[in-house]
């Protein structure tokens, strides 16, 4: 799946509780009192009787307005500045799919879906503003009850990709690790994971870049194919007796050698320490290898990467203090300059054959940065503004929180004498979008 082949994700992929969700399971309950109250009205061929109608246009004969039968036009947007990435478009088209329509008098359901007008923008167009990231045009009593269902899609997807865009516009195109699956239930994953694909696939499409989405889970590459990516947790660390180094050289010796060797670097509070002990076991196992003839047992020695994660109230062993927490604790810019220089230099204290030199300065230097705990897109741009030399972030938290990116739902027009009539609360109205396409 890619959102470059501008095709949308089927219904089924979505796994929806259809079932249920026809029958208003999941929906806000007052849809539910509209759509009956609406029915009724219908089946009793009520017509329009009130006595101080607002319509704005002329000419219109309000003498056989058949109310429960109202066909109107409903528009999806949010009012993030100074633009969103929409995000779960196909998602809400899906609910459409699966459940607009009624039960008749043998309670058996008659979808109306086709009857229905659908416009949407694709998963990872940008969002101005009160643009409508949908609009639909059909009898308003068949997918009343589905706003809230379709606006939770919509509003959920779409802030993970626009906060997710923003860390990477911040990060100025370096990779990010998409670690949010901790801090939610597990049924989010799936959705979630999609919604960070979309925001890569937007910044590599806008830029030019060729960034690498990387997850977690299983579960968050479900809709599109993606496996989990990952390093190894303290707790596993801690089996080893805090021995980051001992630790590590299992990990390398047992996982294939397509899992990156990303060690975990901050459980003694001295990441300098760790990575070096670390990156100079790594090597000799690698050297061994190779020098044995085992090239290809070697790349499984090939230290990718190293991870602080310092905790925000603690200051790591290496780092000078300041006198203030905010700059001294955590992982700071200090702490990682001085990791990248000591990996820099390690050869210079390792006694290796003249033949070996530049090969081990070489595997040094590649050893990456992965930065996690806490980031942001604004802290991000301060370790960039500073020139701290990060190779990856890791973000959780944060891609769940970020802005405000709530949906709303407003009927726009309403069909009367077969002609299309403004019809929207104060101080709304219809809105275009040039990125609306009919589904």
């Amino acid at each position: 799946m890619s959102i470059a082949d501008g095709k949308r994700l089927p219904p089924e992929v979505f796994k929806i509780d259809a079932g249920r969700m026809r029958r208003g399971w999941y929906t806000d309950v007052y849809f539910s009192n509209v759509a009956l109250i609406l029915r009724t009205l219908a089946e009793r061929g009520y017509r329009y009787r009130g006595k101080y109608p607002v319509v704005r246009e002329g000419n219109v004969n309000l003498t056989d307005v058949d109310v429960g039968n109202t066909v109107a036009e409903m528009q999806f947007f949010t009012k993030r500045e100074p633009f969103s990435i929409a995000a779960g478009t196909d998602e809400a088209i899906a609910i459409l799919k699966e459940c607009c329509g009624y039960f008749d008098s043998d309670h058996g359901f008659v979808s109306t879906y086709d009857e229905l007008e659908v416009y949407a923008v694709q998963d990872g167009t940008k969002l101005l503003p009160w643009a409508p990231a949908m609009k639909i045009r059909g009898r308003y009593r068949d997918f009343a009850i589905l706003e809230t269902p379709m606006l939770g899609a919509l509003s959920r997807r779409t802030r993970i990709a626009t906060n997710v865009y923003q860390a990477l516009v911040a990060a100025r195109g370096k990779p990010i690790f998409f670690f949010p699956a901790r801090f939610d239930i597990w049924q989010t994953q799936a959705g979630d994971g999609y919604a960070y694909r979309v925001a890569v696939e937007t910044y590599n499409r806008d830029t030019g870049g060729n960034v690498v989405p990387l997850i977690s889970t299983n579960a968050q590459g479900e809709w599109w194919g993606g496996k989990g990516v990952g390093t190894v947790s303290h707790s596993y660390i801690l089996c080893f007796l805090r021995d980051t180094a001992e630790a590590m050289i299992h990990f390398a010796e047992i996982l294939p050698p397509e899992v990156k060797r990303i060690a975990l670097v901050d459980t003694n509070n001295d990441c300098v320490t760790d990575s070096l002990r670390t990156a100079a076991c790594m090597f000799e196992k690698y050297k061994e290898c190779v020098e044995s003839g085992r090239e290809d047992e070697s790349q499984k020695y090939v230290l990718f990467g190293v991870r602080p994660d310092t905790a925000e109230n603690i200051a790591d062993l290496c780092v000078e203090r300041l006198g203030n927490d905010a700059l001294d604790c955590g992982v700071t810019p200090s702490l990682v300059v001085k990791l990248r220089s000591a990996l820099d230099e390690a050869c210079e204290t390792m006694k290796l054959p003249e033949k070996w030199l530049e090969r081990a300065k070489e595997y040094f230097r590649n050893i990456k940065i992965v930065v996690t705990g806490g980031f942001s897109p604004l802290r991000i741009r301060m370790f960039e503004a500073l020139g701290a030399p990060v190779d990856m972030y890791g973000i959780g938290s944060f891609f769940m929180r970020g802005e405000n990116n709530d949906f709303t739902a407003d009927v726009v027009r309403v069909k009367l004498d077969g002609r299309w009539r403004e019809m929207a609360k104060v101080g709304r109205g219809p809105v275009e979008n040039p990125d609306l396409v009919r589904v």
